[in-house]
């Protein structure tokens, strides 16, 4: 699914293929998941690649790296340059794209030492394809946000994610919605969550979740287009009173929801805001925007 006797990774200052790829068995991250990582989508423009707000993602991957004590020594221009390079050698123009950084050899509970670093890519559809998914409140949690530093993309933090992604589906959802510690709603088990109600739309503030680069790419979308939006808690209650809802991340891109707890929404998709946003924000991934705050962050290979 993810390479073959062909494919090329970048490895530690290297080109290696993905099936000679290796990290030590007593890395740390292997054991106590200190890693960071990042998932940033190239869409085709005019037949070349073009990432999606690199800039952001390589920067977030450096504050995350730096949070957890990993620190390594590229600028953000190398990591895009890299990365680049890379889908030129795997002669991909559309792939999803996952740099990451990991820990040397380390048992002890401590920062390593040194920081290694791998980027891979592959072709990979939307997360939940077209269909509009069935979430399911979830009793696992997101972590208390003085457990961890909640706004790093550490590898680590996913295990809560998984346990909470699995148990919905294993009801047959497709996948989980989680609330905080407080009971209010959070996020999904890997996308940022948005609920309209009222003619306006509501998302958790940051605080409790990780505030994702797609996320924000849709608060600004919705600033052009004069969507009403609001960042603040709110129960899961609610939820079962609102009009219709959607998640957003890189994986997800922008995916609309049917139902909560088998409850469905007043409104028909296509007439939500969710379905609105969903089409422009195709429109901004895949052609060359010129309206300024997107296009600040379009970069070309």
């Amino acid at each position: 699914m993810y390479f073959d006797d062909h494919t090329i990774i970048y490895q530690d200052g290297k080109w290696v293929k993905a099936s000679d790829g290796h990290i030590s068995v007593y890395s740390q991250v292997l054991h106590y998941g200190t890693g960071v990582f990042e998932g940033i989508r190239s869409y085709a423009i005019d037949g070349q690649p073009r990432m999606f707000r690199s800039e952001e993602h390589f920067k977030r991957l450096i504050y995350s790296s730096n949070a957890i004590g990993l620190s390594f020594h590229k600028t953000v221009l190398e990591l895009k340059q890299i990365t680049y390079d890379l889908m030129r050698r795997n002669n991909m123009v559309e792939a999803y794209i996952r740099p990451f950084v990991y820990s040397d050899p380390m048992m002890s509970l401590s920062y390593s030492e040194a920081a290694h670093i791998g980027i891979c890519a592959w072709p990979w559809r939307k997360l939940h394809g077209e269909k509009l998914t069935r979430l399911y409140i979830s009793s696992y949690c997101r972590p208390h946000p003085r457990s961890c530093k909640i706004e790093a993309k550490v590898s680590g933090h996913y295990v809560n994610s998984i346990l909470a992604a699995t148990d919905a589906r294993a009801k047959g959802y497709d996948d989980a919605l989680q609330l905080d510690v407080d009971g209010y709603v959070a996020e999904c088990s890997g996308a940022n969550f948005f609920m309209e109600k009222d003619g306006v739309l509501y998302t958790s503030p940051p605080g409790h979740i990780l505030p994702g680069i797609t996320r924000d790419s849709i608060l600004q979308i919705c600033r052009r287009l004069g969507i009403p939006v609001k960042q603040k808690r709110f129960l899961p209650k609610e939820l079962f009173e609102a009009d219709g809802a959607f998640m957003v991340g890189t994986a997800a891109e922008v995916s609309g929801v049917q139902s909560i707890d088998d409850k469905p929404f007043a409104k028909k998709w296509t007439s939500t805001f969710g379905y609105t946003l969903q089409k422009e924000y195709e429109k901004a991934t895949r052609q060359d925007i010129k309206w300024e705050e997107m296009n600040q962050e379009m970069d070309t290979g």
